[in-house]
Formats: structure tokens, sequence, C-alpha cells
């Protein structure tokens, strides 16, 4: 994957390295800590200039986002609410006024949801989809996203470009700490939805086996 990056980048300079980020944001499992190093590190030869790297990867981060708002923005509130209506989600305890009381919680943190969570492994590619959906103004989104990339793109290229040769060193200890954020990021949305099947789940699937037990 390094290999291919350098000499990707090295070909097609600032407009590969965007391409790349974008492909990060739409597909999450394309690590950006693989390629922002390597940005790093050819700013350091001269190959790249670092201001200039930091905002192509920016700016493709941000062209990656409008994919998942878009998305967003076709799931609209009520088809949300329609899908929660089905007899299967009722059965897992989801009701349509879920999603409305989760949209009346995005529309008064979103701003800050976006802004930090485009910093946090996993949910930073997610974290457009419920912007789009809860009908955040394209520019507001830009503002916050565009903020937010340009926090984790700087953190990772300027990582590369201090490591300078031992760039590689660097991007396997950067992937280690973002796996260990991985980690604990999932660890609290299991945590999460073993709270909510407890409390929601189980007892909604109990109550739909006994009506149909009484039937």
């Amino acid at each position: 994957m390094q290999a291919f990056v350098l000499s990707f980048v090295a070909q097609y300079g600032y407009l590969a390295l965007s391409a790349l980020i974008f492909l990060e944001n739409v597909f999450p499992p394309i690590p950006s800590e693989a390629i922002l190093p390597a940005a790093g590190f050819m700013s350091s030869i001269g190959s790249l200039w670092l201001p200039a790297a930091i905002l192509a990867a920016t700016i493709g981060s941000l062209l990656g986002a409008y994919i998942l708002y878009g998305v967003g923005r076709v799931l609209s509130q009520e088809r949300l609410e329609r899908l929660m209506d089905t007899k299967p989600l009722r059965m897992l305890g989801f009701e349509p006024g879920d999603v409305s009381s989760a949209i009346g919680w995005f529309k008064k943190h979103g701003q800050v949801s976006v802004l930090v969570c485009r910093c946090i492994p996993i949910v930073r590619s997610l974290i457009s989809i419920p912007a789009g959906t809860s009908g955040m103004g394209v520019l507001r989104f830009s503002a916050y996203t565009f903020l937010g990339s340009l926090v984790w793109n700087t953190i990772l290229c300027t990582v590369g470009y201090v490591a300078g040769s031992a760039w590689e060193s660097a991007s396997a200890g950067a992937t280690q700490a973002i796996d260990v954020m991985t980690l604990a990021v999932t660890a609290i949305m299991v945590a999460v939805v073993a709270v909510w099947a407890a409390k929601r789940a189980i007892p909604a699937i109990k109550n739909a086996v006994r009506s149909e037990g009484a039937e």
C-alpha cells in the first residue's frame, strides 16, 4: 500500500493525494494513516510542499464527505420513520419517534459533532450521513467538515514530514495508535448497543412473542 501511494503521488502529485483521500472517506477501510504520512515524507524531500499537501488532502476529504452527506439527504426523516414503523424493526424495539428524537439531538449538537468526529476513527466518515439526514446546511457542513479534516490531515502529514526517512515507522506507530482508538470506539458502540438491547430490543421481542402466542 505504501509503495503504491508513493508511486501514485510521485506521478500525479496533489491530484493523486486528493483522489486517495477522497476514496478513503467514501471507503473507510482505506487507511489515511498509510497515505498522509507518505505525503508528509514526500514534502520533507521536496517532492511536495507541505501546506499544499495538507490542503489537497483536506479538499479530498471534503469531496468524499459530500458523497455520504448526499446519502443522508436521500435517507430523509420521513423515509426513516416509515422504515422504523415496519414490523421487524418494531419487534426490535424501534419506534418512528426515535428518528425525530435523534434528528432533534443532531440539530442541537450537530455542528460540534461533525467537527469533533472528523478526528475519530470509524465515525469520521459516517458522521456525514446523519448530517445530511438532519438537513444541516451545505455551507455549515462544509465549514465544519473542512476544519475537522484539516486538523486530522495536518497531524498525520506533519508526522511523516518530521519523521523524514523514518516515515514508515512513524506511519506504523500512527496506525497502532489509531487501532487503539478504533478499538475504544468499537467498545463504546458495542456497550451502547448492549444497553439498548437490554432496555428496548429484548423486552420488545418478548412482548411480540407473547402476543403471537396469545393469538
